[in-house]
């Protein structure tokens, strides 16, 4: 029986030498190739990069080879290159898309197919459901050219994407504010691709930057995964400490994530870091503009959105859905609850690098701390707790969902539900303004309970029983 290949979340990915195959990446390849070609992009140019993990620039140039075989043309990345920079050489090269291989925060034994549209953001569901059918069946019905052939044709051209990236990043934000500042900032890479990135922009200045997890290693020590969440991101929050730094900046396996830790160590949960970002934009910098949040994210932002008079759009999970509403509304700024932050004036697609430059630009205009811009923010809005928790799962979903359905609680964790969202996946709106989430992931066999509330005292008996309505308990 033929593997079938799906795109979840954010693409298709599986498990090394499993699922993840050469041959079954030529039948993504060929499926891309030929929803490109139906679009009316044939002859044109795709970018194509990757990440550090396994065999991860040798899928790359396996892609390109199917690509070219299809009468397209390949800027090929030279060297792991972080997922918000191949997005922006899709616009400086005027591409009309790009294939990414990556798994982002998956983990080790795992690799993965991003593909991106021409504004260098997500494709949306309906494309990804396009793509899907054009794949083949048998991967002898990719057609390829061998990379080698492709190179001496200038059909594939290898290319360093930062430069223009970098140009972009200095219109945004001034860096040399930052490099002047004489922070300490600690910086994990996770053993991707974010790895030197901080280290290069800042240098030259009396700020200093202390990298950890900065080598390639796909099996990714010290954590269970390269995603900027605890305990994952523990070891950076004691590294920062010891080194007194100021702030520990975080970007995942492909560095399109962000997490924050604070100058004592403790970590800025990715809610708090998106409402702390948005109003960096609005407040210290004066933007006005929409803001588009997944449903799994903050509720500061319908605060925000009040407090500011700018509109709140609440989409499903992933950037397949963010994207295209921030193009649609010009939004000011995209995000999720993943960590994965979009801005105006770049491309529609998580940046955790410029997040990361944001955030310490935030630090330099206010003079204060990170946990005096918590303070700042909550001044605004009222203190909020989230939490979550990940469970595999088995059985039939369908019948899962059923019962979450069939639950129908009136109250979870002692607060009245009034209001049940099913957008994606099953969301409970609480009295106090909080939510209780069940969701499948799009991308694993895992079952996701998140939460947020005003109530601190009560994060646990909102998850607690969030497991009993999905059956986990």
């Amino acid at each position: 029986m033929t593997y079938k290949i799906s795109f979840g979340t954010d693409g298709w990915r599986g498990e090394i030498a499993e699922d993840y195959t050469f041959d079954n990446v030529r039948r993504a390849a060929q499926g891309f190739a030929s929803y490109l070609i139906e679009k009316g992009f044939g002859g044109k140019w795709v970018v194509v990069g990757h990440d550090k993990r396994f065999h991860s620039e040798n899928f790359a140039a396996t892609v390109a080879e199917v690509l070219v075989g299809n009468g397209l043309n390949v800027y090929l990345t030279d060297g792991a290159t972080p997922t918000p920079v191949i997005a922006y050489a899709v616009v400086d090269k005027k591409a009309c898309g790009a294939v990414n291989i990556t798994a982002s925060h998956n983990p080790p034994t795992d690799n993965g197919f991003k593909v991106r549209d021409p504004n260098g953001g997500a494709i949306d569901p309906e494309g990804l459901k396009r793509i899907e059918a054009l794949i083949p069946d048998s991967p002898s019905e990719a057609k390829r050219v061998s990379i080698q052939d492709a190179k001496r044709d200038g059909k594939v051209v290898v290319f360093d994407a930062s430069e223009a990236y970098i140009k972009n990043l200095h219109k945004l934000v001034d860096i040399q504010k930052i490099k002047d500042a004489g922070f300490t900032v600690m910086m994990d890479a996770m053993w991707g691709n974010g790895a030197g990135w901080f280290t290069r922009l800042l240098a030259g200045g009396k700020t200093k930057v202390i990298e950890i997890h900065n080598e390639r290693n796909p099996s990714f020590p010290e954590m269970k995964r390269p995603e900027p969440i605890r305990p994952n991101v523990d070891v950076g929050l004691k590294a920062t400490v010891a080194n007194n730094a100021d702030v520990l900046l975080i970007t995942d396996g492909d560095a399109d994530r962000c997490g924050i830790g604070d100058e004592n160590g403790e970590f800025i949960d990715q809610l708090r870091v998106y409402a702390l970002l948005a109003l960096y934009l609005l407040e210290i910098r004066g933007e006005r503009g929409d803001i588009v949040k997944t449903l799994s994210t903050t509720t500061m932002l319908n605060k925000l959105g009040k407090i500011y008079n700018v509109p709140v759009h609440e989409t499903g999970v992933g950037f397949k859905y963010v994207a295209p509403k921030m193009i649609e509304t010009n939004a000011m700024i995209g995000g999720e609850e993943s960590g994965g932050y979009a801005f105006r004036n770049n491309v529609p697609e998580r940046d955790g690098i410029l997040a990361g430059l944001y955030f310490l630009d935030f630090m330099v205009q206010t003079g204060k701390k990170p946990t005096e811009l918590l303070k700042m923010l909550f001044d605004k809005v009222g203190e909020h707790f989230y939490d979550r928790i990940d469970t595999p799962f088995s059985g039939d979903r369908k019948m899962r969902e059923q019962k979450i359905l069939d639950a129908n609680p009136k109250t979870i964790g002692g607060l009245k539900v009034t209001e049940l969202v099913t957008i994606d996946g099953f969301q409970f709106k609480l009295e106090d303004g909080g939510w209780l989430l069940i969701r499948f992931s799009g991308t694993e066999p895992i079952m996701r309970v998140y939460c947020e509330t005003t109530h601190g005292d009560k994060v646990k008996a909102i998850l607690d029983d969030g497991l009993k309505v999905a059956g986990i308990k």
